[in-house]
Order: structure tokens, then C-alpha cells, then sequence
């Protein structure tokens, strides 16, 4: 009996690969929606599948608000049909102009974006005005990730200075808790708290200035389970929907499935006890170190060398292994892993049915 991850049709995929299996992405979705306890509290990011088609099937499962890092991302939602796509990211330079344009072009999607400084949100305004556009936006908050973000201590000021603003409206707070990676769940918990508590604090100085409720975002992946159990936030995991070795190895109480792989081939029998696959820097995540993929059919390989096109692993007995065998491998990191790929081939009932582009891994789509 096959084990759930093998192709019968394997020879027609050329390799290295990427291959994604739609019923395990439902099943994520829907652990994800669980989890949550409302869909409407689910702000799922889009970094991680970069797919169009998988974006569909959460709006199928009734998921109608995402956010995204790139204008790209947010054109690939535009096309699903996506009614509310916010992009975390805060634009400057031509990518102020590049959303303002998107705004324009798919006025059925609701846009908006983030903004730490007082100066940019000046100059969005002002090519907001020069266009008469006007632009949602949240406040994103440094909650302990310390890459983006304004201080919260700041934040009321940042705040009072976007309510001055004719062509912005402050609809929320934006925080990412990536930095969060504690395997106790315990621990995760209370480092969940600390950073909700100063996205809270904000939250309390900020929404006495507004006649509407403010919105909240926060909570990666390893942390929106906690998030979860908030009544007035939302949450923004990623990595849920594929999965991988890193996530699925850290936080073994999170129940997700592995729903995309790499596949690769073996190329050289080295000698005793190591052999070569057609996998290299190119094909899967490098930023870390080795391992950065785990093979479901052949756990005994160990990676020990890997350059631009090839990945030299050590097992027990290169005798038994043969030319041109299929390995099928769990990225550690699998959102930039799915980067490096221009399509994804799709897998049903063990066969590969289809192909979905990777569209949101080019910078520009259309605009």
C-alpha cells in the first residue's frame, strides 16, 4: 500500500519539485478555523502558498480577510476575489504608487496597509490626494519582533497624527509576535501575553479618539493559538496551510499536516555510504542550517553537503539505493522554499492532476 505522499504517476514530474496535495490544505484550513473558533477572526497570511488556487480554497471554506507582504500578494488576492486584503508591509517608494494603482483597478477588494512612521504616513497621504484615493490603514506596533514598528509608547502620537490626515483612515492595530518560537507550549503562551499586552495597552489609549471600533491583528503561526482565545483580535498564521519540518518538529501540539513537499531524484552514487540528489540551494530553503529537508520515504539520510543544484547525503548503505530514486522531502522552511518554485504540481488520490502557478513569486503581476 502506497504511503499518502507517493505519486503513481512520479515520471511525469521532472525534478526537483514542488508538489502540493489540496485535501491536506482543506484539512489545515479547517484545523485552522477550529482552532480560531470564528472564520471571521481569521486573517490568514498568503506568504506562505503565494498560489491563487490555494487562496480560493479559503475563501471557499468562508475566510474573506488576508494579508499579504507584497504588492504582488496582494494582486494575486485582488484576482481570487478577495474582499479584504491587508498588505503588513509598509509600502514606501514606487510601492505606494503600486498599491494606490491596485486600489484603482480591483475597487471590489477591500486594501489597506501599515504604517510605523509619521513622515511616511505624510507622503502616502499626499499621493493618496494626488490620486483621490482614499487608503485604510493600520498602525503596526513593534510587540517584541523588533524589525518593524513603532514603539508603542509612540503609537498615540503616530495615531493622532493619521487622524489629521484627509486621505487616511486609522481602521486598526497591526502586530507580528514572530519572534515567538518557545516548543513549551507554556512558555509560548506567556510570551503570547506579553506581546498582546502591549498591542492592548494601545488599544486602550488609542480607540477613546475614534467614534468605530479599532481593528487588532496578531499571531504567527506558533502563536495564534493563544491569540485565539482573545475575544476582539485577529489572527494571522501562515505556515499552517503547508506546514513543514520546522514547525511540525517545534510544536508537536499543533496537529497540522504536512501538505507540500519537494521531490527530488537520486543523480550519483557517491560510494558506500553517500550518495547525490538533484536538490541544491536553488530548490530548497538555505538560510539554515543543514538539515533543511527531511525525507519521509528515506529518514535514514543525513544531509552533509549542499551547493546551487545538489544535495550529498550519508546513508547506511549506498547498495541500497538506485539511480534516479524519488525521495520525497519535508522542507524545514517552507514558505521561501515555495519561492523558488514557478508552479506547484498537484496531487489527488495519488496521482498528479494538475498545476497551479506560484504567481505571487514574481514582484510584479500586473501592476
Amino acid at each position: 500500500m502506497n504511503e499518502w505522499f507517493q505519486i503513481n504517476n512520479i515520471d511525469k514530474i521532472d525534478s526537483p519539485a514542488l508538489v502540493v496535495y489540496p485535501e491536506r490544505i482543506k484539512a489545515n484550513i479547517e484545523l485552522a478555523k477550529k482552532i480560531t473558533g470564528y472564520v471571521s477572526r481569521l486573517r490568514p497570511h498568503v506568504k506562505t502558498n503565494k498560489i491563487q488556487e490555494v487562496c480560493r480554497l479559503m475563501m471557499q471554506a468562508g475566510i474573506s480577510k488576508f494579508k499579504c507582504a507584497t504588492i504582488a500578494e496582494a494582486e494575486m488576492l485582488a484576482l481570487a476575489g478577495a474582499p479584504d486584503i491587508l498588505l503588513a508591509y509598509q509600502p514606501v517608494g514606487p510601492k505606494i504608487n503600486r498599491l494606490i494603482q491596485l486600489i484603482k483597478a480591483y475597487p471590489e477588494s477591500r486594501f489597506s496597509c501599515v504604517v510605523d512612521h509619521p513622515g511616511n504616513a505624510d507622503f502616502i497621504n499626499t499621493l493618496c490626494q494626488n490620486e483621490n484615493v482614499m487608503l485604510d490603514v493600520f498602525i503596526d506596533l513593534n510587540v517584541g519582533m523588533n524589525r518593524t514598528g513603532i514603539h508603542p509608547s509612540e503609537a498615540p502620537d503616530l495615531a493622532k497624527k493619521i487622524l489629521s490626515l484627509q486621505h487616511l483612515c486609522l481602521i486598526g492595530l497591526h502586530g507580528y509576535d514572530g519572534h515567538i518560537h518557545e516548543p513549551d507550549v507554556i512558555q509560548r503562551q506567556n510570551e503570547a501575553d506579553i506581546s498582546y499586552t502591549a498591542l492592548e495597552k494601545v488599544y486602550q489609549e488609542i480607540q477613546p479618539l475614534l467614534p468605530y471600533p479599532l481593528l487588532t491583528v496578531i499571531g504567527g503561526t506558533p502563536a495564534f493559538p493563544v491569540h485565539a482565545n482573545r475575544i476582539n483580535c485577529e489572527c494571522s498564521p501562515g505556515t499552517f496551510v503547508f506546514w513543514d519540518w520546522g514547525y511540525g518538529h517545534s510544536y508537536p501540539d499543533m496537529p497540522f499536516q504536512y501538505a507540500a513537499l519537494v521531490i527530488c531524484r537520486i543523480i550519483s552514487i557517491i560510494d558506500h555510504q553517500h550518495i547525490c540528489m538533484d536538490l541544491g540551494h536553488k530548490s530548497v530553503a538555505a538560510e539554515n542550517p543543514l538539515p533543511r529537508v527531511y525525507f519521509l520515504n528515506a529518514p535514514e539520510a543525513k544531509p552533509v553537503a549542499q551547493s546551487e543544484e545538489h544535495l550529498v547525503l550519508e546513508v547506511p548503505d549506498s547498495s541500497a539505493y538506485s539511480i534516479g530514486q524519488v525521495f520525497y522531502g519535508v522542507p524545514w522552511h517552507i514558505c521561501p522554499t515555495v519561492a523558488l518554485y514557478e508552479k506547484a504540481f498537484v496531487i489527488e488520490n495519488g496521482w498528479m492532476t494538475d498545476t497551479w502557478k506560484v504567481i505571487a513569486r514574481d514582484r510584479y503581476i500586473n501592476f
